[in-house]
């Protein structure tokens, strides 16, 4: 059976095939609105590039990166901003998974340890997030001081004031091993420390009491 127009004729296909015939038309058209006619070429950093314009932090290294974030009031920190310090790295991320991560390489000497002490409430920490973590005592007044176990040198003996986050940055020389001290109000607290290459970047364990 045919069907006749006024230009031509053209065969009636059976209605499986134009059924058929439909989903492959349908399906082409899908994959035309999910991809682009012309891809960019995939550059390796680009979107990461992206990723540290948007907040402001070209042309930083991962220490001045770790400065800014870390002493930022809480009100005005980025949501749309990970950053979690390991020993050896910054890893700065996109929560909604739209950016490409990025990574900073970390002071070949130094070693960064952010500390929170604590009288009431903590939270369990093993690389600290320079946009989430929150301590307990923000704004306050701490004596801190790190002596190294194999010479008993004082490496740092200084008063701070903790971030609004409620911890406190130190940088310290790398493959150390010492004990911290922070006092606070009249009390102190004390903990082995080390800053070797599985170490911990967030201490949260202190107890001022």
């Amino acid at each position: 059976m045919t069907v006749t127009t006024a230009l031509t004729t053209v065969p009636r296909l059976p209605a499986p095939r134009r059924a058929l015939l439909a989903a492959v038309a349908a399906g082409s058209l899908a994959l035309a609105a999910c991809t682009s006619a012309e891809p960019e070429p995939d550059t390796p950093g680009r979107a990461a590039a992206t990723l540290v314009e948007q907040h402001d932090l070209e042309g930083l290294d991962a220490r001045q990166v770790i400065e800014r974030l870390d002493t930022m009031p809480v009100a005005e920190r980025p949501d749309d901003l990970w950053a979690s310090v390991e020993p050896d790295q910054l890893i700065l991320s996109d929560p909604t998974g739209d950016l490409d991560e990025t990574a900073l390489p970390m002071p070949a000497d130094e070693f960064y340890l952010s500390v929170a002490p604590y009288r009431t409430f903590t939270h369990d920490c093993f690389f600290h997030s320079l946009t989430t973590c929150l301590g307990e005592l923000g704004g306050e007044t701490v004596q801190v001081t790190v002596t190294d176990e194999a010479t008993g040198q004082t490496v740092l003996d200084e008063t701070r004031t903790t971030y609004d986050n409620g911890f406190v940055g130190l940088w310290l020389p790398r493959d150390l091993t010492g004990t911290l001290t922070i006092a606070h109000d009249g009390d102190s607290t004390t903990s082995p420390v080390s800053t070797g290459d599985d170490d911990l970047t967030c201490l949260t364990t202190m107890r001022v009491a």
